[in-house]
C-alpha cells in the first residue's frame, strides 16, 4: 500500500466526509482548519481540487479516502440489506434468565461457600513451625478471614458465624477476632491469595475463551496527604487514599482469571502483559478485549503471540505505523478497526463485562477496606475477589451444571 493511499485510510477512519450529488468534500490534514478540498469520484477520471493532484493527476490521498468511504458504507449487498433492516426492526434484545437456577444458586450460597472455601484452602502447604508459640495454622486464618469478607460484618459480629463454621469443622478452632485483623497483615497470606484466586477460576477452563481486561479503585480509610490537607488546602480532607484492582475474567461467567494490584497512581498498560500470561497459562484464549489505557504494540503483541485477537480500542489520534516493534500486528489491527468496525465493536464491547465483574465485587463486599495498613489493604481486596469467584462458582454449579475440584482432586 502506497503513501498517498495509507493516508487516505486514516482520513476514512478518522474524519467525516460530506456529500452533495456526485462531490465529495474531503477535511485538509493541514493546518488550515475549516479547509475542504471538493472530489468527484468517478470511475474512469476522479478528480481533486487539491495541490497534489493539480501537480500529478493521479489519485490524491482524498481521492483514496473517498473510494473507502464508498466501499464501507455505500456499497451494499443483498445479505447486507437484509441485516440492516433487521437491526432497524430490532429495537432491544433481552437475555432469558434462568430464575430456577439463579434462585437455588441464592438459597444455597452461604453453605456451598463454606464447603468450597474449605477445599481450597486445603490445598495450602505451611512451612512446620520449630521453635516459638505455636501459630495458628495459615489454612484457618485465610478461611477466616476471606468467610469475614464475605460476610461484610465487623470482626465481632463475625464471631458468631466463625464458631458455626468450626462447629461444622472446617476450623481447628474458631480464632479471636483480633488474630484475624492481625493475619491481614501478614504479608505471607498475599501469595497464597493469589495463588487460590488462579486456582478458583480452574474449573471454569471449559466455560471461558473470551477475556475482558480493565481496573478499578478501592478505597481506603486513609486519606491523602494528611499535612497539606490540615493545614493547606481543605478540600483534600474530603478525599480517601485507594488501592487500584487490575483483574482479568472471563465474559460469560464473570470468573476472575488473573489479578495485580498498585497503588493509587499505578499504570494500567504497564499491568496488561502480566495479566495475560497468567490467563494464558491456565485458558484457552480467543479473544481479549479492553479499552484506550492498554493500547500499545506491545499488548497487542502479547495477545497475538497467546494465539488471540486483541480487541483494544483505538484512539482519535492513532495511525498506522512504518516499521518498529509490533508495527505488523498494530497496522494489521487498525485496518480491521477502519474496514470492519461493525465487527471490531461487537468484540470490544464484551469489555463491558469486566465492569460488571468490579460491580459484581462492590455491591456485594463493599467498595471500601477497612484495614489500616498497606498489606492488609492488600490482602482484604484480594480476599473480596477470592469470595466473589467462589460465588461465581456456586451459580456455575446450578446454571451450568459444573462440579468444582480444586488441587487436582
Amino acid at each position: 500500500m502506497e503513501a498517498r493511499e495509507q493516508k487516505g485510510l486514516e482520513i476514512a477512519a478518522k474524519s467525516k466526509l460530506q456529500r452533495a450529488g456526485d462531490r465529495w468534500f474531503v477535511p485538509s490534514q493541514s493546518a488550515k482548519h475549516g479547509l475542504y478540498y471538493e472530489v468527484k469520484p468517478d470511475a474512469s477520471k476522479p478528480h481533486c481540487t487539491c495541490p497534489d493532484f493539480d501537480t500529478r493527476q493521479l489519485r490524491c490521498k482524498h481521492i483514496f479516502a473517498v473510494e473507502y468511504v464508498i466501499q464501507r458504507e455505500f456499497t451494499f449487498n443483498e445479505e447486507t440489506q437484509t441485516e440492516t433492516v433487521t437491526e432497524t426492526v430490532t429495537v432491544k434484545q433481552t437475555y432469558k434468565q434462568e430464575w430456577s437456577a439463579y434462585n437455588a444458586a441464592q438459597v444455597n450460597e452461604k453453605d456451598r461457600f463454606l464447603s468450597l472455601l474449605n477445599e481450597l484452602c486445603k490445598g495450602i502447604i505451611e512451612a512446620p513451625q520449630t521453635n516459638g508459640r505455636p501459630r495458628l495454622p495459615l489454612a484457618d486464618m485465610i478461611f477466616a478471614s476471606t468467610f469475614k469478607v464475605y460476610s461484610t460484618v465487623s470482626g465481632r459480629r463475625f464471631m458468631s458465624d466463625l464458631r458455626e463454621a468450626h462447629g461444622k469443622g472446617f476450623l481447628l478452632r474458631a480464632p479471636h477476632y483480633n488474630s484475624i485483623s492481625r493475619y491481614l497483615e501478614n504479608p505471607t497470606l498475599t501469595p497464597f491469595l493469589r495463588e487460590m484466586i488462579e486456582v478458583s477460576s480452574l474449573p471454569l477452563q471449559s466455560v471461558e475463551s473470551s477475556f475482558a481486561v480493565d481496573s478499578s479503585g478501592f478505597s481506603t480509610c486513609r486519606f491523602v496527604q494528611w499535612v497539606k490537607a490540615k493545614y493547606g488546602d481543605t478540600k483534600q480532607m474530603e478525599q480517601h487514599d485507594w488501592i487500584k484492582v487490575h483483574l482479568m475474567c472471563g465474559v460469560k461467567t464473570n470468573i476472575v482469571t488473573a489479578i495485580e494490584l498498585t497503588d493509587r497512581f499505578g499504570a494500567d498498560c504497564p499491568q496488561f502483559k502480566s495479566l495475560v500470561d497468567t490467563t494464558a497459562r491456565n485458558f484457552v484464549m480467543n479473544e481479549v478485549s479492553a479499552d484506550k489505557a492498554y493500547l500499545s504494540s506491545a499488548n497487542l503483541q502479547t495477545v497475538v503471540d497467546h494465539n488471540a485477537m486483541p480487541y483494544i480500542a483505538f484512539k482519535a489520534n492513532s495511525m498506522s505505523r512504518k516499521g518498529g516493534y509490533g508495527s505488523v500486528v498494530w497496522n494489521r489491527m487498525f485496518h480491521f478497526y477502519s474496514f470492519n468496525q461493525k465487527r471490531f465493536m461487537e468484540c470490544y464491547h464484551k469489555r463491558s463485562n469486566v465492569e460488571s465483574t468490579f460491580s459484581m465485587i462492590k455491591a456485594k463486599f463493599g467498595d471500601r477496606l477497612r484495614s489500616k495498613t498497606k498489606t492488609a489493604q492488600i490482602n482484604e481486596a484480594l480476599c473480596k475477589v477470592l469470595a466473589h469467584n467462589i460465588c461465581c462458582l456456586i451459580q456455575s454449579i446450578y446454571e451450568l451444571g459444573i462440579e468444582p475440584a480444586f488441587w487436582g482432586n
